[in-house]
């Protein structure tokens, strides 16, 4: 057959060298391929072929359970009933293997069986054809396996709620009872292999976990007694962990499952010596975990209501948590975690359960130890071990629910005295973890504690000065700044502590050292006022020292102090800083030399440094303090020439227009005088670099100053509207759309603040037309937030009020705003309806699905004629791999007769009905054919 040949030339290509243009072109091919009627025949002679090879009996294997998902729709029963047969001779034929090819037979069997109401019992039949023959049981147990899987979880099959109910009824829960004696019977049949057991326990671990198999039914069954003795076989070992866990599992409605609890707690309070046996086998360790664990979690209520009986189960999970295999650790956090909440429920609970908190509390803390030696770890291994302290650190916090913080803080407290007292032998870990588990459960500590927490602050100041020690108690102090707040005879001893940190010379340490810092100042900030002279001394003296992450920090905490002050004195303290920084601004403008790389980054770094002030203080209200006055006008004065000299430097401008974008909301109304040169400026700047943040700010501008009826200021918006947009235009002419998706997004946001704040210039500019075009380019990229920013400008224009109805008395501008959007729709309209539905059946993002409704109701209430023109070669132009020919013309059959009845809610359905096929279809297609 001539398929076959294409077929084998075109898997051919991925085992070749590795041609990314070929491997497309074929992996499209085979899709196609996939999708036709011929893909039955054709893969049917090659499974059965016995020289086809490997890849293409997979590849058709997989064809089947594809086309049985999707493509049974159009089939009639007889030609299902004989699909069947077809699949049941592959399995057959297929019985022994590859693994690979069997399993996808007995998927698309599975979903056949799930589709095809005629087929009586499918299960039945399975077992009649192939239960009876040792050599074919293993295929029927591999369906076994796969038949609860895929029809609890193949939601892509197209049938109804009704239709699954009914069908998942009869091939699950009615056959439920005989696969259970079929599994318990295969599972003491003479000669029964390590693999058909294996089999055997993973299908009925199958069935558990898709509720068919109820537990209580195996009370008598040897399934659960052979699963627990299979726990001593080496090859059993894992899947017998797996159905054990499951069993359990599904016993977690203790009420309803005691007798078959009675009979299986026992079994796994017998594991217990298991974990001295296999201490140095971590697999084995980790199975036993896992056993322990579920059997924890499932009995939690019994654990606590009868310690006797079921503690040993908490004592075996504290052996695993105790383990020193980090990977094995984590497996039982879930049960602390959800024994806490239980005991914490509880008025009175068992010693024992305090107990076993108590020493976790002393297994975590060592774990958090670093390694005696930490270039041990490597680079991922050192991150990934830092990852896991913060997960350890969550359950440090569920020793506190239970023993309570002052409890856990004194211990953690004592263990650092301990090794402390050992003076020079004392290893800087055996502090370091202690440290690290305050730091964890900070968010527990009372504001109000008089115990354990001044221990702890005092003891601060007397730690070895080792940078990870430093670094653990710089954060401990960042995390108790609330206490502090209330204790604040602390400060001046945290800020010592704190102004070293920056003086280390580890980055890390430094770090650690702004944030607390920064922590301090914004938990205890009335009470830092009176310290803000020795910041600020401190940055005229030391700020050149700081790397810029650190100085961050330190102006950020600088703010929130200020934020406290009375407003006279804030706005003093606020000019003193910006006033430094202005000054540096000022100085580089009025410089005559090129400034070097490091001046440049320098001026950025304080522009940044301003940034996060004003990000913090935002403002004082609409009526300024005397000092902030005139501010505006003499840091625009600085600004200006700045730009004008740096604007083309892009750290330059990006952190220029972020400042000026604070300085707005900070002054507000009073800087209304000055925003026509600012969008002037903003203008000129963006028509010389192009830089998308001068269109940004601009349209902060209008978004925030949008109603001022000002003549000049609305001159402006027009002027920075009709510059920007025809330096876009130039810009598209030199580069595509998608290669400067930042400038067009600014752009569009631009816009819409325009569209919304000031129509009278957005609708009557002859950069309107320009800026409809942009809206559709914008279209064609995959920036979700670009489309929706396109999308949302495109549903503005269309469903404006100056094009519904005309009333007795509209606004005198409508007609005129109408009259603008009309002929632009009238000459782009094809156009757009291309870039519309390319997106729909494309890239567009599900949540805007709703916009491109709304735009084709307008088009067909207000363009009728026009559309019903537009759309069939737009249409026809879809790719047919995601827009069948059939859903074409359904779509536009059901856009015509909305449009002739008048009923334009019937748009919404069509739309809808063509964007959810082509997803169908998508979906199909990236399921890769050589996916296994």
């Amino acid at each position: 057959m001539a398929n076959v040949q294409a077929i084998l030339s075109a898997l051919e290509v991925f085992s070749r060298a590795p041609d990314k243009a070929a491997i497309e072109q074929a992996n499209t091919w085979l899709q196609d391929f996939q999708h036709s009627s011929e893909a039955w025949s054709t893969c049917n002679v090659l499974l059965l072929s016995p020289d086809a090879p490997l890849h293409a009996k997979i590849f058709a294997a997989q064809t089947f359970r594809t086309k049985v998902t999707y493509d049974l729709a159009d089939m009639s029963t007889p030609d299902l009933l004989q699909l069947r047969e077809t699949l049941l001779k592959a399995l057959e034929t297929y019985h022994a293997g590859p693994r690979n090819i069997l399993l996808q037979i007995c998927l698309a069997i599975s979903g056949l069986a799930l589709q095809l109401p005629a087929w009586e019992d499918p299960v039945q039949d399975l077992i009649d054809a192939f239960g009876r023959n040792p050599a074919t049981v293993p295929a029927l147990l591999q369906f076994l396996t796969v038949l609860p899987e895929e029809i609890t979880t193949n939601t892509k099959i197209p049938i109804t709620d009704d239709e699954y109910k009914e069908r998942a009824s009869k091939l699950l829960t009615a056959n439920a009872t005989k696969v259970t004696d079929l599994l318990s019977m295969y599972l003491q049949a003479p000669g029964a292999t390590f693999a058909v057991q294996t089999q055997i326990f993973n299908a009925l671990s199958s069935w558990l976990a898709a509720g068919e198999i109820v537990v209580m039914s195996l009370l008598n069954s040897p399934l659960i007694p052979y699963s627990f003795q299979a726990l001593s076989s080496e090859a059993l070992f894992d899947s017998a962990v797996s159905v054990v866990c499951d069993l359990i599992h599904e016993t977690q409605e203790v009420e309803d499952n005691m007798p078959v609890i009675e009979v299986i707690v026992p079994q796994v309070i017998a594991l217990k010596p298991k974990l001295a046996e296999y201490k140095d086998d971590p697999e084995k360790i980790r199975g036993l975990a896992r056993i322990f664990a579920e059997a924890g979690e499932a009995y939690r209520s019994l654990l606590l209501h009868h310690p006797e009986t079921f503690f040993p189960i908490v004592e075996a999970i504290g052996e695993c948590s105790a383990y020193p295999d980090l990977d094995i650790v984590p497996i039982t956090f879930s049960f602390w975690m959800r024994l806490a909440q239980s005991i914490g429920k509880r008025s009175s609970v068992s010693p024992l359960f305090l107990d076993a908190y108590r020493a976790l509390m002393n297994v975590i803390i060592r774990h958090l130890h670093f390694p005696a030696e930490t270039s041990s770890l490597t680079g991922q291994e050192a991150d990934n071990f830092r990852s896991f302290r913060h997960v350890m650190g969550d359950t440090l916090k569920d020793c506190c629910y239970v023993l309570g913080t002052e409890t856990c803080l004194i211990a953690a407290y004592e263990m650092i005295t301990n090794a402390l007292s050992k003076g020079p032998n004392a290893s800087w870990q055996e502090i370091e973890a202690p440290l690290f588990a305050m730091r964890s459960i900070g968010a527990k500590v009372d504001p109000n504690d008089d115990k354990a927490v001044p221990k702890i602050m005092d003891m601060i100041p007397s730690l070895p000065p080792h940078p990870r020690v430093r670094y653990a108690a710089l954060l401990i102090i960042s995390r108790y700044t609330e206490w502090i707040n209330k204790h604040p005879d602390y400060i001046p001893f945290q800020l010592q502590y704190i102004s070293a940190g920056f003086e280390d010379s580890d980055q890390e340490v430094n770090a650690a050292a702004g944030q607390a810092l920064k922590f301090l100042c914004q938990d205890c900030k009335r009470h830092l006022i009176e310290f803000l002279p020795q910041l600020h001394t401190y940055l005229a003296t030391m700020g050149n020292k700081l790397v810029q992450d650190d100085k961050v920090q330190v102006y950020e905490a600088i703010a929130y102090v200020i934020s406290a002050m009375p407003m006279e004195q804030a706005a003093q303290s606020l000019r003193t800083f910006s006033l430094d920084i202005l000054e540096h601004v000022h100085v580089l403008s009025a410089k005559t030399t090129p400034p070097t790389k490091e001046e440049l980054t320098s001026i950025a770094h304080d522009l940044e440094n301003l940034e996060v002030m004003l990000g913090v203080i935002q403002s004082f209200g609409e009526h300024l303090p005397a000092a902030c006055q005139n501010t505006h006008q003499e840091a625009w004065a600085i600004f200006e020439p700045f730009l004008v000299k740096y604007g083309s430097e892009y750290p330059i401008c990006e952190r220029t227009t972020r400042v000026l974008r604070l300085g707005l909301t900070f002054f507000g109304l009073a800087t209304l005088p000055i925003l026509p040169s600012v969008l002037a400026r903003m203008a000129s700047c963006f028509e010389a670099t192009g830089f998308s943040s001068y269109l940004w700010m601009a349209g902060k501008v209008i978004g925030r100053f949008g109603n001022e009826e000002d003549p000049t200021l609305r001159s402006a918006f027009q002027d920075i509207f009709e510059r920007a947009s025809n330096k876009l235009v130039l810009m598209l002419q030199e580069k595509p759309a998608e290669m400067m998706p930042d400038v067009l997004e600014d752009y569009l946001q631009m816009l819409l603040q325009m569209i919304d704040y000031a129509p009278d210039v957005f609708f009557t500019s002859p950069a309107f037309p320009i800026a409809f075009r942009v809206a559709m380019a914008a279209l064609t990229l995959v920036h979700s937030d670009i489309v929706f920013a396109a999308l949302d400008l495109l549903r503005t224009i269309f469903t404006h009020d100056c094009l519904a109805p005309a009333s007795r008395s509209p606004p005198p501008k409508f007609p005129i705003y109408a009259a603008a959007i009309r002929p632009v729709v009238e000459r782009e309209g094809q156009a757009l309806t291309g870039y519309l539905l390319s997106g729909l059946v494309g890239e567009f993002p599900e949540e805007s699905i709703a916009m491109v409704v709304s735009i084709f109701r307008v088009l067909g209430g207000i363009w009728p004629t026009q559309l019903h023109a537009w759309l069939p070669p737009v249409v026809a132009q879809l790719p047919n791999t995601t827009v069948p020919e059939q859903v074409k013309n359904s779509f536009l059959a059901d856009i015509n007769t909305s449009i002739q009845s008048g009923d334009f809610d019937k748009v919404k359905y069509a739309v809808r009905t063509l964007h959810r096929a082509s997803r169908k279809a998508r979906e199909r297609r990236r399921a890769v054919p050589m996916d296994g």
